[in-house]
């Protein structure tokens, strides 16, 4: 079924792990205001509560296979549809999803940031623009740490052993490469809300041109 006319109009923004992307992805919602909902792919990790947690701390959660991606196509092929989802609720410091859910409505735009969004070749099809954010190795570590032990729990050995074992390989192997998709690039270092008011004007562009 194809879309309706007035569907909303979907901007991905990736970039490796510590970035900037989901910095810049909140700058734009709140330019957008009531006209944008939020979807992130981070909230689409497969749920590992039938593993220890000594097996899930050794999974490798920055390659494809660790993101329910069928489920994440599903969802952003409802919202371009005009319908409603309830995108999941994942808990970065168990490895689980949550019995609750998190409704994300069908509005003019949808903003969506993950390391791995244009990497996944089933994904690319719904993105109407698609951004990448280069952002140099030592800043994306330090801000990582910072991250994840304030907001998931981490302790900064471990974050240190993934980013050594995990981060770097797949940002070389998946992330990194999948800029060639990007028909934005941007730095993690510019001004954010100097990016994010041109990213909001070309949401804005491409809405209208779609409804003429």
């Amino acid at each position: 079924m194809n879309p309706p006319a007035n569907r909303p109009i979907v901007c991905a923004i990736a970039g490796g792990s510590g970035s900037g992307k989901t910095t810049l992805a909140g700058e734009l919602l709140q330019l957008l205001g009531n006209d944008a909902d939020h979807l992130m792919i981070d909230w689409y990790y497969r749920d590992l509560s039938h593993l220890t947690m000594e097996e899930r701390m050794a999974v490798n959660y920055d390659h494809p296979d660790s993101l329910e991606v069928e489920l994440f196509a599903e969802h952003l092929d409802q919202l371009r549809q005009g319908v409603a989802i309830d995108a999941p609720v994942y808990d970065f410091a168990t490895h689980t999803r949550s019995i609750e859910v998190r409704p994300v409505a069908a509005r003019p735009f949808i903003v969506s940031d993950g390391i791995l969004l244009l990497a996944v070749p089933e994904l690319r099809p719904f993105i109407d623009v698609a951004v990448f954010v280069a952002t140099p190795t030592d800043v994306r570590l330090d801000r990582r740490l910072a991250r994840d032990v304030a907001e998931r729990g981490r302790e900064p050995d471990d974050i240190r052993r993934q980013w050594a074992e995990f981060v770097l390989p797949m940002h070389d192997q998946f992330v990194e490469p999948s800029q060639v998709h990007a028909d934005t690039l941007v730095t993690g270092e510019d001004s954010l809300t100097e990016n994010a008011e041109l990213l909001a004007a070309r949401l804005r562009s491409c809405r209208e041109a779609l409804a003429s």
